[in-house]
């Protein structure tokens, strides 16, 4: 019996913490064979004139290589660390699995649990700002919205 490809998808923003669920996702999860999607959410106030197509939907799906080119960066306004294409670059090369870019426009919180059902992922990674109590009730948690409304496993890593 082959065994079904998966789609795991992890949330980036490139902060210290989406940075670690990368590297932890890479190192643990992924296996040969997978699809990978980076899932970046703009904020709304971001100029998406040209984006307008693509507003409720999100971008169409950018293999890494392509995402890699500065002019695709800057088309999408999205800024990618360095660190985090050669981690995911290093396991597309030797686990031959296909990384992916997806970019939506709107509040984190909504998007990347649509995101789950849009790209039909079999589990979500994402990091954890830590945030305090206080902070966290005023501002309200990503990770705790996405463990709690995603229709797939998560797992949330915190930046050691």
């Amino acid at each position: 019996m082959a065994a079904t490809k998966r789609t795991i998808a992890i949330g980036m923003d490139y902060s210290p913490s989406s940075k670690a669920a990368a590297r932890w996702a890479a190192d643990n999860l992924v296996k040969s064979g997978d699809r990978v999607v980076l899932v970046h959410v703009l904020s709304k106030g971001t100029d998406a004139s040209h984006k307008e197509l693509w507003k409720n939907t999100g971008s169409p799906l950018i293999p890494l290589p392509e995402f890699m080119e500065m002019n695709v960066q800057a088309r999408y306004g999205v800024n990618p660390d360095k660190e985090v294409l050669e981690i995911l670059q290093a396991a597309a090369n030797s686990m031959k699995v296909e990384v992916l870019a997806k970019i939506y426009w709107g509040d984190a919180r909504e998007k990347l649990c649509e995101a789950v059902d849009d790209l039909k992922v079999d589990a979500f990674v994402l990091g954890c700002r830590g945030l305090g109590p206080l902070k966290r009730a005023l501002l309200g948690s990503v990770s705790n919205y996405v463990v709690n409304n995603a229709t797939c496993p998560v797992t949330v890593v915190r930046n050691a």
